[in-house]
């Protein structure tokens, strides 16, 4: 286990030099899930984006949200949701400018599992306050997680990484974005896992490739 931290540390660092000179950024994200009662849930989430290593500030993204499994096996969560997010671009000119946004959701998540497979479908509607304008937004996000080095994922296991997530507007320009992911984590206890992968985001006239670095936690 302190080899595999010892790595992404590693990994995150000699990635980010890199990037320092590329189109290679970086996100750190935390995602937590603590629960209230047995089927009500609180889910806080932290994600620090960056044009390169952590010098660099693209956007902080804040999210959190109160989440009810619609069945006693948890297979099914329905959550409400508010996000704050501030980003800085660069214009033309190679100048930094801010955006605040705020930001509702509502989504559904269903869980399948299949022995060392998992996978997750979430559906996801935003509503979007970005200044002083206004968006509604569709997502689809499936992931799957493969357990390697057991049967199945629990405690001290490797596994395998991967999804896809497709970001739609409800206006004329339908198509916003489309993010590609694959990565290894190690689930090191029940409710606790580490992540590095590699993410191509896919955008309207643009593409963008990223580190990122992921720390779930479930209490």
């Amino acid at each position: 286990m302190r080899q595999f931290i010892v790595g992404i540390l590693c990994s995150i660092w000699r990635f980010g030099s890199f990037s320092q000179n590329s189109d290679l950024g970086n996100w750190l994200i935390y995602i937590g899930n603590k629960k209230i009662t047995p089927r009500w849930s609180w889910h806080h989430e932290v994600q620090y984006r960056n044009y390169n290593f952590i010098t660099d500030l693209e956007q902080l993204l804040l999210r959190t949200g109160i989440g009810y499994d619609l069945d006693a096996k948890g297979r099914t969560n329905a959550l409400l949701g508010y996000a704050f997010i501030h980003s800085q671009s660069y214009t033309d000119n190679g100048e930094k400018t801010a955006v605040n946004e705020h930001r509702l959701f509502q989504q559904l998540i269903l869980k399948q599992s299949w022995g060392r497979l998992h996978l997750q479908h979430r559906y996801r509607t935003e509503q979007r306050w970005i200044a002083t304008n206004f968006r509604f937004r569709l997502r689809y996000f499936l992931s799957a997680n493969l357990a390697l080095s057991r049967p199945e994922m629990g405690p001290n296991t490797w596994y395998l990484s991967a999804y896809n997530e497709i970001f739609i507007h409800t206006d004329a320009a339908p198509f916003d974005r489309n993010r590609l992911y694959g990565g290894m984590g190690y689930q090191i206890t029940k409710g606790m896992r580490l992540e590095l992968g590699y993410m191509n985001q896919f955008l309207a006239s643009d593409g963008r490739d990223q580190i990122n670095f992921f720390v779930f936690l479930n209490f």
